[in-house]
């Protein structure tokens, strides 16, 4: 006999358990199933090193179902985003603009966490949800609907019935192929290194993002580290320097990351293992099928840039939420489903195609483009109703 459920996750990445969580403290019956058991140790292998900024509406998301509290200690808020143009001969910085979230608001844009700790505090988390069940090390396999629910087997056989299952099962995701849903896939041949690091000039929660060519090179604060200012570090690079740089020894690769920094927070000191995984930008053609709904990367995928991966992501669940507790009879039907692809699509769209022309823009290697970057970050700085602007809608408000 299939077990029956009101929604079935299927995948347990952050937006995957962080969706079970809300979802289950929302009254609903949940299962989530992913074939991999998360890693909730920093120094442990296979270990998520990379780290995502909640910014407020996520963060309100979560403290609204009971998840912030957990969170909130281990956080670096980030008051400012710092963009710093070093396209010169020289890597050395040449224009240097702040954008401070005190101009539009009387929180931090947003509060910086480590992966594999969001795994472990959503998990406790969801532990506490007698009406959510986690099952590590079993995936989906297939996926059968008709008009009243979805059917799903999973990898070791057994059957789940749900009213609507929600894919968070990756860039790859099963259930999307499984569906049918198209996707548009951009390759930009770059590769991205994340990793933690010490340095001696604390950042005083100063998100920086430092251009040159290849990609940015991005510093995030962390908590300390071991009693010195930590911070987390995303660098995208063409494929094969990024290679290299993954190849060389510690001593070495300290000294690029350091050169590559502009030397603005000191010598770099590398505080984890580094990881690496290559840049694409994605978006399914639709975000609905029959009794599912695709979130996350299984929906839309983009460039490490500005914070916008995992908060569009949560920007779905935000959806889906309102939607479901709404409507709880109608859960996974065509009206919801189809009023959820209608409000979250074109947004999504929007800004898949504006973090696309950032990557761009960071990528260049010819000096007469770069300067003429510079230039372009002057004159949006310079205009304090755009500036404004782009941060409300780095932010994601309306």
């Amino acid at each position: 006999m299939a077990e029956t459920c009101d929604i079935l996750v299927s995948g347990g990445g952050v937006a995957g358990l962080t969706a079970a969580a809300c979802l289950g403290a929302a009254g609903f019956k949940v299962i989530c199933v992913d074939p991999t058991p998360p890693v909730t140790e920093r120094d442990a292998a296979g270990s998520d090193l990379r780290t995502t900024a909640f910014l407020q509406p996520a963060q309100e998301l979560l403290a609204r179902f009971g998840l912030w509290d957990r969170l909130s200690d281990h956080a670096a808020p980030l008051q400012i985003m710092r963009i710093v143009d070093a396209g010169g001969e020289e890597p050395t910085p040449r224009v240097i603009k702040d954008f401070n979230a005190a101009d539009i608001s009387d929180k931090p844009f947003g509060w910086n966490l480590p992966n594999w700790l969001l795994r472990r505090e959503i998990l406790d988390r969801m532990s506490a949800l007698p009406n959510v069940d986690f099952r590590a090390g079993t995936g989906t396999k297939s996926l059968f609907t008709r008009t009243n629910e979805a059917r799903v087997t999973l990898s070791d056989g057994s059957q789940i019935r749900a009213k609507l299952v929600v894919a968070c099962d990756g860039r790859s995701s099963p259930m999307r192929e499984a569906a049918g849903i198209p996707v548009k896939t951009t390759r930009y041949g770059q590769k991205a290194l994340a990793f933690a690091v010490t340095h001696p000039v604390p950042h005083e929660n100063i998100s920086t993002e430092v251009h040159r060519s290849g990609g940015p090179f991005t510093l995030v604060p962390l908590p300390d580290y071991q009693g010195k200012p930590s911070s987390a570090v995303v660098w995208m690079e063409r494929g094969a320097r990024a290679d290299e740089l993954l190849q060389l020894e510690p001593e070495a690769f300290e000294a690029e990351m350091t050169r590559r920094s502009t030397g603005l927070f000191g010598d770099l000191t590398l505080a984890s293992r580094r990881s690496i995984w290559p840049i694409i930008s994605q978006s399914a053609e639709r975000l609905d099928g029959q009794r599912l709904a695709l979130m996350a990367e299984a929906a839309h995928v983009v460039p490490p840039i500005g914070a916008q991966g995992l908060n569009m992501s949560l920007g779905d669940l935000r959806v889906l939420l309102e939607l479901a507790e709404a409507r709880p009879e109608g859960l996974g039907d065509a009206q919801m489903l189809s009023a959820y692809h209608k409000a979250r699509h074109n947004e999504i769209m929007l800004r898949v195609k504006g973090i696309d022309l950032l990557n761009r823009s960071s990528m260049i290697e010819a000096r007469p483009l770069r300067d003429l970057r510079a230039m372009g970050l002057n004159a949006l700085y310079s205009l304090a109703p755009v500036r404004r602007t782009l941060m409300q809608m780095g932010l994601g408000v309306k």
